[in-house]
């Protein structure tokens, strides 16, 4: 049948070549189609080896030391695994190890992952006090990530412990008390926490219990700054948790990066500039170059301990619809994920992801965003320092 093709085309191109005088082209085209012959010949060579070697046994059988290491901890002898849309959702389909508020026991957990859905902070719109359960509903979300070379919830001992018991879902400076205690349990366990919020101002309980003992240094991705005073009679607001945590001793300004900032805003972030925070707005991420703010985040940060607070509005709306104070002009999915991943070997002691409100978004992009990166920061915890074991 190549034969016969090649008969054909040799006769159309005659005749082309005698009318538009390109003898050479026809020439060339058949001297195309004959390397196109030798090209199949060695194709049912290459099939005929990988029909040998992957035509019987399952999706799990694989050669490549580092694929089989990850497909054996995911598959059965018998070739299945757990399908992404079964069993009780988690976040980053992690087991799930409800732990008690007045008696934790946290066994020989690494990392909790814990809800916090609190959003009596907002100024704006309300709603995510929805986002861990919008997160928690995310499925395909890992198990591998291919940049960082790990599968973290089978290579670290990692469980969602559920959300945090609050006592009322009206008394905002009654469930900081709540999110401090409970993130305190946490830590003096010698976990590291990882929470899904909720609005913003939960960042500054979670890090009176991180920066009890130090204050520690944060690399925060966000639409804004989130250093603004008290208003309204209440300094728990959800643009003020960072000027708070460094008044509380527990957040140094000076190892503070924070990526993305934009908006109208701008005016109430003084703080940020006056502590000596290092601040890198949107509008200049792409003349900076998102490889040169990663080494500045790293160098800003050190070796120090430090915390990761992502904001799902320093996503543009395009991506991410879903929260209670949109920017545009913001960063890509694309741009967080190399920031992320970029921060492999940090000394990671905490992290968040934070004001994801689902009822804004009806393709649930946002959550989806949210929980990939809520992944991709779990996945850092692997490789840190302060990771129990890694010491």
């Amino acid at each position: 049948m190549l034969e016969h093709c090649e008969l054909h085309f040799q006769s159309v191109f005659a005749d082309n070549a005698q009318n538009e005088g390109g003898v050479a082209l026809g020439i060339k085209f058949r001297h195309q189609v004959r390397k196109r012959s030798d090209i199949m010949a060695l194709d049912e060579e290459k099939l005929r080896e990988l029909q040998e070697k992957y035509g019987s046994g399952h999706g799990g059988d694989l050669y490549d030391p580092e694929f089989r290491k990850v497909a054996d901890k995911i598959f059965s002898a018998s070739g299945t695994r757990l399908a992404p849309y079964a069993g009780v959702p988690t976040f980053v389909s992690a087991p799930h190890m409800p732990v008690d508020a007045e008696d934790p026991d946290f066994g020989n957990l690494q990392v909790a992952i814990t809800g916090v859905p609190m959003d009596l902070g907002v100024t704006n719109r309300p709603g995510s006090r929805f986002g861990p359960r919008a997160l928690r509903t995310v499925e395909r979300i890992g198990p591998y990530n291919h940049v960082l070379k790990t599968a973290p919830v089978f290579d670290i001992r990692v469980a969602d412990i559920g959300d945090v018991p609050l006592r009322s879902r009206y008394n905002l400076e009654m469930c900081h008390e709540d999110i401090e205690k409970r993130f305190n349990q946490i830590v003096d366990a010698g976990v590291l926490p990882l929470a899904v919020g909720g609005d913003h101002s939960i960042s500054q309980s979670i890090l009176k219990a991180v920066g009890k003992r130090a204050p520690v240094g944060m690399i925060h991705i966000d639409a804004h700054c989130d250093t603004s005073g008290p208003f309204d009679h209440s300094k728990f607001h959800h643009a003020g948790p960072f000027r708070n945590a460094v008044l509380d001793g527990v957040l140094d300004p000076t190892r503070t990066i924070q990526i993305g900032i934009r908006g109208a805003a701008e005016y109430i972030w003084e703080f940020s500039y006056a502590s000596g925070m290092t601040v890198i707005h949107a509008e200049d991420v792409s003349g900076i170059g998102m490889p040169a703010i990663i080494e500045k985040a790293k160098a800003i940060v050190g070796d120090g301990p430090t915390y990761l607070s992502f904001d799902i509005d320093s996503l543009d709306p395009s991506f991410a619809p879903g929260t209670g104070t949109p920017e545009i002009g913001g960063l890509t999915t694309r741009e967080v994920l190399e920031l992320i991943r970029g921060l492999k070997g940090i000394n990671l002691v905490g992290g968040d992801v934070v004001e994801v409100a689902p009822q804004y978004d009806t393709t649930t992009n946002t959550a989806q965003a949210g929980a990939q990166m809520l992944f991709e920061i779990l996945s850092l915890m692997v490789f840190s320092p302060s990771l129990k074991g890694n010491d």
